[in-house]
């Protein structure tokens, strides 16, 4: 029986999903890499190779359901079971003229940050549930923000954006309640201000330090905590 953990990170091919799939690497586990670009994602499959990471690359638009299904198809094929999933492929928006000021939103930039930030978690969680059911410790990991806080209200207003992580906050708890009786953690963290280029770079956090709440979460023991919201400094206010 293979006993090598295998995580699923999607939007991986760069940023703090790259970073991810690097720390879980260096653990040990072997990492399906999901990206929509196909060039990028065999480009971060062989970067991660040649830092001696067992990995393989899945072509996944989490917006796109065909694109899930053939993924978990992918996953299943290469692994036979998945142990973590890391929910990570996440979109800001544009914010030009207005379009996420809520008193002149864009309702198409609206859906199109919802579509990816929270309906593409659905998609991909339910297509692989089957696999982490096979799992002997399987865990799923949102990555969402505090942006998403009704509480801190922190970072810039960004009226598409901050509320999909809200959302996605949400469903993590009701993901939490429906698998109560399982074995499947389920948790939501937020990375922090990171540099990568959903923020312009502006920012001394690297990706790394971003990452290591999500690979914290991703290998949590049976006893830890199910449907919480962490960052580096522990649980963050609904």
């Amino acid at each position: 029986m293979n006993t090598t953990k295998t995580a699923l990170v999607t939007g991986a091919n760069k940023g703090i999903g790259y970073a991810i799939a690097c720390g879980l690497g260096g653990r040990g586990f072997r990492v399906a890499l999901g990206a929509r670009d196909d060039a990028r994602r065999t480009e971060a499959v062989a970067r991660l190779r040649s830092e001696g990471i067992d990995v393989f690359g899945v072509a996944l638009d989490v917006t796109s359901d065909d694109s899930v299904a053939a993924a978990a198809a992918t996953v299943a094929r290469e692994a036979g079971r998945l142990d973590v999933l890391i929910n990570n492929a996440g979109v800001g928006g544009r914010t030009d003229d207005g379009a996420q000021d809520p008193t002149t939103m864009d309702l198409d930039v609206l859906q199109q940050v919802l579509d990816t930030n929270v309906f593409g978690v659905i998609r991909i969680t339910n297509a692989v549930l089957p696999l982490l059911r096979q799992s002997d410790s399987p865990r799923i990991v949102n990555v969402s923000s505090n942006m998403g806080s009704l509480a801190l209200q922190t970072g810039p207003q960004m009226a598409a954006y901050a509320p999909s992580k809200t959302m996605l906050n949400s469903i993590t708890a009701q993901y939490t309640r429906a698998l109560s009786n399982t074995s499947i953690l389920v948790n939501a963290c937020c990375p922090g201000y990171v540099a990568t280029d959903f923020t312009g770079h502006n920012s001394a956090r690297s990706p790394e330090q971003g990452a290591a709440i999500a690979v914290a979460l991703a290998t949590l023991p049976d006893d830890g905590p199910r449907g919480g919201f962490f960052d580096d400094a522990g649980t963050i206010p609904w």
